[in-house]
């Protein structure tokens, strides 16, 4: 068995939901969204685990999710700070947004050094979705990965959400483009861009796979965003945009790997009573346990 690592991206801040909703429980034993991503990696083959928090939230994140996880899979920790940032640059005073998503996963450039899959911490994926994408790693591949899910089984009914969306050629990444205000309407899904989208559009829902290589472009092209963007207080580095520049440069081929399995996730309050109505129809069908670690 090859070792794999799941890279979980847990440092946001929540604003629009109003809290720290990675700790919301969501399953019949106290379960959050997290717990049943860290159990269907265990399944899939995951080895080791490595969290992206800050570091203020590390005692609460510890003793309400990872402690749970002694002995069943390796944990460790990469923490997200708005000054951890390349010799030169400071963050510009009064900024409270996080560096986005980019910056996050650069901040495990020490804990990783083997395949990885990184994710949002804030959604659920289904465990089809970890098994697609670890076979693909433990046959060997060793080039970057997506799973993709199909746009209207990614929408909240309580507002707009940003999703990147994927153009497809060949079965490899064409273009990702981050699209936000993504809402159902009459003819079938609007956005901010002013496209019109009938739903069935493939999106990164941020299940990326990426060898440890990723960390050498990462690091070059941090520098570059904060050249041109560093002063700004809401500029993000996100990694669709990464893997969008690296795609386009030629220097990488991202495969496109489809998942079916059902995706929801917690973006506003209102979101989770959706949340808990599906784990419970999971249970009852025998997917999931009533309690995942015992």
């Amino acid at each position: 068995m090859k070792n794999i690592t799941l890279l979980v991206m847990a440092a946001g801040m929540g604003s629009r939901y109003g809290g720290l909703k990675q700790l919301d429980a969501v399953g019949p034993g106290g379960e959050t969204i997290i717990d049943y991503s860290v159990y269907d990696a265990i399944r899939a083959g995951f080895n080791k685990v490595v969290f992206i928090i800050r570091k203020d939230f590390e005692q609460e994140f510890t003793s309400q999710i990872t402690d749970k996880y002694v002995g069943k899979i390796k944990v460790e920790f990469a923490f997200q700070d708005l000054n951890d940032l390349p010799d030169g640059f400071t963050c510009p005073k009064g900024r409270e947004k996080p560096w986005g998503t980019g910056h996050a996963i650069l901040t495990a450039v020490d804990l990783i050094h083997e395949p990885f899959v990184a994710i949002n911490g804030d959604d659920f994926y289904g465990l089809e979705s970890f098994k697609v994408i670890a076979k693909y790693y433990q046959s060997g591949q060793k080039t970057f990965s997506m799973v993709a899910f199909q746009l209207n089984k990614t929408l909240s009914e309580f507002g707009g959400v940003t999703r990147g969306l994927c153009t497809v050629k060949d079965g490899l990444l064409d273009t990702v483009i981050e699209t936000g205000g993504l809402r159902k309407s009459d003819y079938g899904v609007s956005s901010d861009r002013n496209i019109q989208l009938d739903g069935n559009e493939l999106v990164s829902m941020n299940v990326w796979g990426f060898m440890p290589d990723l960390f050498d472009y990462l690091q070059s092209m941090f520098v570059d965003f904060l050249e041109k963007e560093g002063n700004e207080m809401k500029s993000e580095y996100l990694i669709p945009s990464v893997v969008n520049d690296l795609i386009r440069s030629g220097q990488e081929k991202v495969h496109v790997l489809r998942s079916d399995a059902a995706w929801f996730g917690v973006t506003y309050k209102k979101d989770r009573t959706f949340v808990l109505g599906e784990i419970q129809k999971l249970i009852k069908t025998g997917v999931y346990p009533e309690k995942l670690f015992t």
